[in-house]
């Protein structure tokens, strides 16, 4: 797409997970009596003892992903921080939703960012645009991203940010950034620097849709408008 190639960002629908197996640590008792067994995946410890002597086997397996919550604790935690009731044609969609971005949030590749904050904003006000109260809409958000251990004051001042800064840019403009200096354009570069780089990049749908959001505001989404900028 001439949109996401003129903005750096032709790495993106390269990206992909790649599969990294992290070494065993195994550490052997030197006495007859045990024997211990750490790996990085977890089960259930057991032991093993014969009748006729006193040898034991003991193996424990420790998990190093102990840190990530199920989706469930984060639907939970968002039903504690925001208790009042939520109108069902709402209310399935943002269930729908939190599950949807706590795969996300939690993949081994992500990282937050700007573009990525922008997305989300504007699928969850447009989502939103017609709720009964403007106070708990923006409460509903707040619960929403902090069930996800994430700050939502920054995602609402990052968003707030690009926006104010792709409404001042055109076509030109936007796609120069990287020989620029400035707030955004700093956070656009490193964004195409990881992007474009050999480690693992995590594109998603919320930042897509930011991306597309920033070329909408300074006018640049027709893709013959950026492919007539680029061919000066």
């Amino acid at each position: 797409m001439a949109s996401i190639s003129s903005l750096s960002f032709s790495a993106l629908g390269q990206s992909s997970d790649r599969k990294v197996s992290a070494p065993s640590t195994r550490s052997f008792a030197s006495d007859s009596d045990s024997f211990r067994l750490r790996t990085n995946f977890s089960c259930d410890s057991f032991g093993v003892r014969t009748s006729n002597s006193a040898c034991r086997m003991v193996i424990r397996c420790m998990s190093t992903a102990t840190d990530v919550p199920a989706v469930s604790e984060t639907k939970l935690n968002f039903l504690k921080a925001y208790k009042r009731p939520i109108p069902s044609i709402y209310n399935t969609v943002l269930q729908e939703l939190i599950v949807q971005q706590h795969l996300m949030r939690y993949k081994r590749t992500y990282r937050y960012d700007a573009v990525f904050a922008l997305g989300f904003v504007t699928v969850y006000d447009q989502l939103m645009e017609g709720y009964p109260s403007d106070e708990d809409r923006e409460a509903i958000f707040q619960s929403y991203i902090k069930a996800l251990n994430e700050d939502p004051d920054k995602y609402r001042d990052d968003a707030k940010k690009l926006e104010e800064w792709a409404r001042a840019q055109n076509a030109s403009s936007l796609v120069s950034f990287s020989s620029r200096e400035g707030e955004v354009d700093g956070i656009l570069k490193d964004i195409a620097e990881r992007a474009g780089g050999k480690g693992s990049f995590s594109y998603s749908r919320f930042f897509a849709i930011g991306l597309f959001r920033l070329l909408e505001l300074a006018n640049a989404s027709e893709p013959t408008i950026l492919e007539q900028d680029m061919s000066r």
